[in-house]
């Protein structure tokens, strides 16, 4: 039947204040594998609603002296993505389709059969499905390029694709290091597509991006009335990817008092939305990137060092662009294919001294700034091959060239300005200190400037 159809298990939020309807339901999908929790009174799954995450509820309308039909809305706010069936003796036919315009997703009348359960939940659970999937597919047509294909000809590289597909099959944290540019996100999406929670949500929120007095809101949500602004109830990330992966970019950068609030989170897996005392649990799995030395940060006093070890489970340092040379050429070729499509190019590859180029070059932004390289060449060229021509934005930035004082926009003399100064730092920070400006503000000019 259509539990044991599903790709994963549901969680699943029974409310009736018959026993035996609890426990019969609650048979019925256990055997099948789901998540069940089973109460009879409407604060009672008002409060589970809050502690954790449901896919499905079963709320009969008749509770005793209170009406099922209230419980809609609450689990409609804590859950957004709930799917709420109603129970309903058959003179209620009429209350249960006004269940269905308050935001209910079917209803089943009493008496009822384990079938009839089995069904009407394999049939949500395959909504559900489609769901998460139509999700994951637009997240990978925004993102999709050669940059997300994990191939390598270095034998390092190869060795941590290796260690990164043993590692998906766990449940453990991963910490992936690196510099930036390296590729640390494609290797968060395929840990998770190679987990068993492939078929449930991946969030990612880039810690640098986030001013940090929203960083907490944004990670554990937040009630309505909160602070200034919050206007609606906000679920937060890790509410919205129960059951799934949760990837956090430059978690060196994540300001202290959030630190405190991840680490009980990835202790416990429970936690609070800001502006509430409710204690909520989800099961979400934490995959962290940085591209400092978390334990520098940590001598230094600015990471958690119990943090620091609660993410260090299994760490992988992804190799630079400068020390897998055998990548670039095959990278750039692939980069020149999907770039050339998808702006209806016809450039059939690269001379022999614009690869020669191609292999000189340190690249300090690793693959982010060969594929923002190949990118200008293409749009900019005009003849059957790349050559070493098209890459005057490279070869302009050779030292020496452009000076202060040249005849060339100020954003090129930022960009290179801020090029060199990453290459020469060993974190983000660092660039930013250098650079007199704050780490936002860097992020936004690396996105910019796609390095």
């Amino acid at each position: 039947m259509g539990g044991t159809e599903r790709s994963f298990r549901l969680n699943v939020l029974i409310v009736d204040d018959e026993a035996n309807i609890r426990k019969t339901i609650s048979y019925c999908l256990e055997a099948d594998g789901h998540r069940v929790i089973a109460v009879s009174h409407p604060a009672d799954a008002a409060q589970e609603a809050r502690r954790r995450s449901f896919d499905l509820a079963f709320v009969d309308l008749k509770l005793g002296e209170e009406n099922g039909m209230d419980l809609i809305p609450i689990l409609l706010v804590d859950s957004p993505w709930i799917k709420i069936v109603v129970i309903t003796a058959y003179a209620s036919i009429e209350s249960a389709v006004e269940a269905l315009q308050r935001g209910a997703t079917d209803y089943i009348a009493k008496p009822f059969t384990p079938d009839q359960v089995k069904l009407i939940t394999g049939r949500i659970g395959r909504i559900r499905d489609l769901e998460t999937e139509i999700a994951v597919l637009k997240e990978n047509l925004q993102r999709l390029g050669p940059e997300d294909r994990l191939q390598s000809l270095s034998a390092g590289m190869q060795r941590v694709i290796e260690t990164a597909k043993k590692a998906a099959a766990s449940e453990a944290i991963v910490l992936l290091c690196g510099e930036s540019g390296t590729g640390k996100s494609v290797f968060a999406r395929a840990i998770h597509h190679w987990s068993s929670r492939a078929a449930k949500p991946m969030g990612v929120v880039a810690c640098p991006a986030v001013p940090p007095d929203l960083l907490e809101s944004e990670l554990f949500g937040h009630a309505k009335g909160a602070f200034t602004g919050a206007v609606r109830d906000n679920p937060g990330r890790i509410a919205a990817c129960e059951g799934g992966t949760l990837f956090l970019d430059e978690i060196g950068d994540m300001a202290p008092a959030v630190q405190a609030k991840l680490l009980r989170f990835i202790q416990d897996k429970e936690y609070e939305r800001l502006g509430e005392s409710q204690v909520r649990k989800a099961d979400v799995r934490i995959i962290a990137a940085t591209n400092a030395d978390l334990k520098e940060r940590v001598a230094e006093g600015r990471f958690r060092e119990d943090l620091f070890y609660r993410l260090n489970v299994i760490c992988l340092t992804i190799p630079p662009l400068r020390d897998r040379p055998d990548d670039i050429v095959p990278l750039a070729g692939d980069f020149l294919r999907h770039l050339c499509h998808a702006n209806h190019k016809m450039i059939l590859g690269f001379t022999s001294g614009a690869e020669k180029f191609l292999l000189s070059q340190a690249w300090p932004g690793n693959v982010r700034e060969l594929r923002n390289t190949i990118e200008r060449a293409v749009i900019l060229g005009g003849g059957e091959r790349i050559d070493l021509s098209d890459f005057s934005d490279k070869t302009a930035s050779s030292p020496g060239t452009p000076a202060l004082g040249d005849k060339v926009p100020l954003a090129t003399i930022e960009e290179l300005h801020i090029k060199r100064v990453i290459a020469s730092t060993v974190s983000l920070q660092e660039a930013a200190d250098v650079l007199g400006i704050d780490q936002a503000t860097l992020w936004r000019r690396r996105k910019i400037y796609g390095i």
